[in-house]
């Protein structure tokens, strides 16, 4: 086998030694050896193809979105988010089902009976997470929350119930986990209270968007639906703030409401939960070689 230099391959290639060392030393020239400090390189090594460009997982998302692209991370993320955020609260479907109705737009074959909400409340959230995709960098506001509670419950069995204000905050007094929430008639103050709050701060970091979470489902401004509409706040947000985006797994569920919970007492819990769940998504993003700040 034939050897050159680093210098005379930089110049047969065209780049800089430092680049061809580079090269050698990340392993992208096939048969490259060190001999001592110097790399010698076979004659006939082909020569390094550049690295596809990385981008931001927001302008990938919308690309992919676009181009109706299969396979990619907002195939997975739609997948993902709405099969656990869905399970977490009390669907039926499976993650193979929820993946077979994104890809096929059918149910597949089940032995066990199918709840029809919980269809068309998948088939919404995938329409919810385009919505959030589409408006990532518009500034948080009521219209924009009320339209995904409006997209998430169309065609469901809560839309043909008279008290049940889709697409609007709540009538009725409702409890979460035993405990009282917001009475419908102080919702919107306490709302705009909220958004106020929120947006007079211009940059937003993970704690604060944990925070308005927080404070969004104590809350809890529609008759039903709040969590997976909160959880697509959080992740539309971190989307505009370029932080790394989570999906509360169906594993996590029960530390993710421990720390709704203690969030007085120690917020910890629930921040430490979603940087657990960043750690889980941040794998995808180095699989599918998109960039983000650590």
């Amino acid at each position: 086998m034939e050897y050159k230099s680093v210098d005379e391959m930089a110049k047969l290639w065209s780049l800089s030694e430092r680049s061809v060392r580079n090269y050698c030393a990340q392993g992208r020239i096939e048969g490259a050896r060190l001999a001592g400090k110097t790399w010698q390189i076979p004659i006939d090594a082909l020569k390094p193809s550049r690295k596809p460009k990385i981008s931001n997982l927001l302008s990938v998302l919308k690309e992919e979105k676009e181009q109706k692209l299969k396979g990619g991370i907002y195939h997975k993320t739609q997948v993902l988010l709405a099969y656990n955020s869905n399970h977490i609260e009390g669907s039926k479907l499976s993650e193979e089902q929820t993946r077979h109705i994104y890809e096929t737009n059918t149910v597949g074959i089940s032995d066990k009976a199918v709840n029809i909400d919980d269809i068309n409340e998948t088939i919404n959230h995938f329409k919810c997470f385009d919505y959030i995709i589409d408006n990532a960098n518009v500034q948080l506001n009521e219209k924009m929350i009320k339209t995904l509670h409006r997209m998430l419950k169309n065609n469901t069995s809560d839309a043909n119930k008279t008290w049940f204000a889709v697409g609007d905050y709540k009538k009725l007094p409702n409890e979460i986990g035993g405990k009282e929430t917001c009475l419908p008639e102080q919702v919107e103050t306490e709302m705009k209270k909220l958004l106020d709050r929120y947006n007079k701060k211009i940059k937003k970091n993970l704690e604060d968007i944990v925070e308005f979470h927080k404070l969004f489902e104590t809350i809890h401004p529609f008759q039903d639906g709040n969590g997976r509409v909160g959880r697509l706040i959080m992740f539309k947000e971190c989307l505009k703030y370029d932080i790394v985006p989570f999906i509360i797994t169906d594993d996590l569920k029960y530390y993710y409401y421990r720390g709704l919970n203690e969030w007085d007492n120690e917020k910890g819990f629930l921040v430490d939960t979603c940087k657990f769940a960043q750690d889980q998504y941040k794998k995808y993003l180095d699989y599918f070689r998109i960039s983000y700040q650590a």
